[in-house]
């Protein structure tokens, strides 16, 4: 079967789809082009990032390269919120090593590496205040973390928000911390463990 017309699906992804792009985030294949460079056809995925109000263009053959993939699965984004959940883990080495190695999670495109950094970084109103770059990174993982879940989800980005903190909010756990891998599949809210002092 020859298709003269335009292609809407190659490798596994299909026009109208959104994708996970590690270095931009959430964005959506518009279309699927056949464009000559250099006398040679290449065929390329044309990727809106709204939010950026940026069209990217990458060739069809290079997206595992550059590591594009799907949306995460129902249970992975159950997971990244579960890892926001988790004490906050941060180093004691030099704050322009560990900004690095932040920056190098949130653009990995891992949602779980991403949900990590959320976590290393976030403040409650009781803590002190962030520096710029640390807040510049904080906002960077949000972000990615809050459209990435949006659009799996089909919630808003404010919703998909309000979903992290919610879970930011119930962390650090007390006692024991369940088996790694051994996802909790009790949906247990444990309610009486959110203390929720606004009159601070």
């Amino acid at each position: 079967m020859t298709v003269n017309k335009k292609t809407t699906q190659r490798q596994g992804f299909k026009t109208t789809e959104f994708i996970v792009y590690p270095a931009h985030g959430v964005g959506q294949i518009l279309a699927i082009e056949e464009q000559e460079v250099a006398g040679a056809k290449l065929e390329l995925f044309v990727i809106n990032f709204v939010k950026d109000k940026m069209t990217l263009r990458v060739p069809t053959a290079k997206i595992a390269s550059v590591g594009m993939r799907k949306l995460s699965e129902p249970a992975m984004v159950k997971r990244a919120l579960e890892t926001l959940k988790g004490r906050a883990r941060v180093k004691r080495t030099m704050w322009s090593r560990r900004a690095q190695e932040y920056e190098a999670k949130i653009n990995s495109g891992d949602i779980v590496a991403i949900a990590e950094v959320v976590r290393d970084l976030y403040r409650s109103e009781q803590q002190p205040e962030q520096s710029y770059s640390e807040r510049q990174l904080y906002e960077a993982a949000l972000d990615r973390l809050s459209r990435e879940i949006s659009a799996v989800q089909h919630i808003t980005e404010t919703e998909a928000v309000k979903e992290i903190e919610g879970a930011l909010a119930k962390g650090p756990r007390r006692g024991p911390k369940p088996a790694e891998g051994a996802a909790a599949e009790d949906e247990t809210d444990e309610e009486t463990d959110k203390v929720e002092d606004e009159a601070a």
